[in-house]
């Protein structure tokens, strides 16, 4: 074969791989949004609306009111539909769906005095104004001296997840001695959860809704001394699809490998042309040969 047209074959070869890796890099390099599992996201939006402009209000107990039991329930007005949040000294201590205008929310106080102040908030988290604040005194011979005593908080006051999803819950638990059992109803009439913690410090529950609703929550801690606390909370089971978290896999990307073949197509016509011509300038080589052996 001349050279001439191994270098013809040669450069059809590497125009056919060049071509190929081009196009394989080009798919690869792609940037295609995430493939989510049919059904397991939707378009969600929000319509920005004014905080409430009307607040809950503490009926019982009255102002000025003495404890020396656990837990007390507190109950007011509120605008329909809102979650009603309870601190004691800006201190959350429970939370409650209003419903037809009410709320009942079952909680614990602080050893001493506390100031308790009901506050709502719409689905945007956006807060109305204070309810009327209600001072009223605990009195505990259970804690005294060093040992502090046994609380139950959340950063939480409402969690939500769709039916057939898991709600993951950190509670946090402060005071008591261990060993700590917990109890957690969650409102639904299944078999409360039954958890222990070797310390005081944030552990988390979690449970899975079969059916669609708002549920009272409510959380028992009992320390190895027999003290009790109490968190109650509102879970929602909403029925909606979940979100997709932007800032996490929003912005991954999924990278696709597609083979195209239309460069070997390309490259075929070439290929047979540089073979034609390497045999017959095989042949024409011969052909030369034998003239030469003649003279």
């Amino acid at each position: 074969m001349s050279r001439f047209v191994r270098n013809y074959l040669v450069l059809g070869v590497s125009i056919m791989v060049a071509g190929l890796a081009l196009a394989a890099g080009t798919a690869q390099a792609a940037n295609y949004p995430p493939q989510q599992e049919s059904g397991s996201i939707g378009l969600e939006g929000k319509i920005s609306t004014e905080p409430p402009k009307q607040g809950a209000t503490i009926t019982t107990p009255n102002n000025g009111a003495v404890f020396t039991t656990l837990p007390i329930t507190i109950n007011g007005l509120c605008p329909q539909g809102l979650l009603v949040k309870v601190f004691s000294n800006n201190v959350f201590i429970g939370s409650a769906n209003c419903t037809n205008g009410n709320y009942s929310i079952q909680t614990d106080l602080f050893n001493g005095v506390n100031q308790l102040v009901a506050r709502v908030y719409d689905s945007l988290d956006q807060s109305g104004p204070d309810s009327n604040t209600v001072a009223v005194t605990f009195n505990s011979p259970q804690f005294q001296g060093d040992v502090e005593q046994l609380f139950l908080t959340s950063i939480y006051a409402r969690r939500g997840a769709p039916p057939s999803s898991e709600i993951l819950w950190p509670i946090i638990l402060t005071g008591g001695i261990g060993p700590y059992a917990i109890s957690v109803d969650w409102g639904d009439n299944s078999t409360p959860d039954l958890q222990s913690q070797s310390f005081a410090g944030t552990f988390n529950i979690k449970h899975t809704y079969k059916n669609s609703g708002i549920y009272k929550v409510v959380i028992k801690v009992t320390d190895s001394k027999g003290n009790v606390a109490l968190l109650q909370v509102s879970a929602i089971a909403t029925g909606a699809v979940s979100k997709v978290d932007s800032s996490k896999e929003g912005s991954a990307t999924v990278v696709k490998t597609i083979v195209i073949w239309w460069p070997l197509i390309l490259m075929v016509p070439l290929i047979v042309a540089a073979y034609w011509l390497g045999r017959r300038s095989e042949l024409y080589s011969l052909r030369k040969t034998l003239e030469n052996s003649r003279k």
